[in-house]
């Protein structure tokens, strides 16, 4: 792969030009990359609204009815629901593990078997996190585990 860099102070803001022979996966990932470092996300903590970066999320978590964001050292609430940041993040790198949690794949340090064809993720954070059997094998696909 080539990489080059050109600076010109006259520009407004930064573009980039992906040249490819083909679209493949390595520049598909490329590409959602960097989609990812424009996304943002509104959230919440103590009666003050945050803008995160997605790509500082750890994962989101539904209970009772509310929806949590993870961060490696922070828990903000969102108003949205699940399903809805799902298909926001849908091509940036997270997925969902269980009926009420979404993981940024990068954030994920290990991945053991458990019985009834269940995983126990560790994160990053060393927290660990039981993937269904629902979502256990797109897991292992987006992985490339077998």
């Amino acid at each position: 792969m080539k990489i080059t860099i050109n600076t010109d102070p006259a520009l407004k803001e930064t573009e980039v030009t992906v040249n490819c022979p083909a679209l493949t996966p390595e520049t598909e990932s490329i590409i959602a990359a960097l989609r990812m470092m424009e996304s943002k996300i509104t959230v919440i903590k103590d009666d003050e609204s945050f803008i995160l970066d997605i790509s500082g999320i750890a994962y989101i978590e539904s209970v009772d009815r509310k929806t949590f964001v993870y961060t490696e050292n922070d828990c903000y609430e969102t108003g949205l629901k699940l399903y809805e940041i799902e298909e926001q993040l849908c091509g940036s790198g997270f997925l969902r593990i269980s009926r009420s949690c979404l993981v940024r794949l990068r954030y994920i340090r290990s991945i053991r078997a458990e019985f009834d064809r269940r995983l126990r993720l560790t994160l990053e954070n060393g927290e660990q996190m039981i993937v269904s059997r629902q979502y256990a094998d797109e897991l292992k696909k987006r992985l490339g585990v077998k």
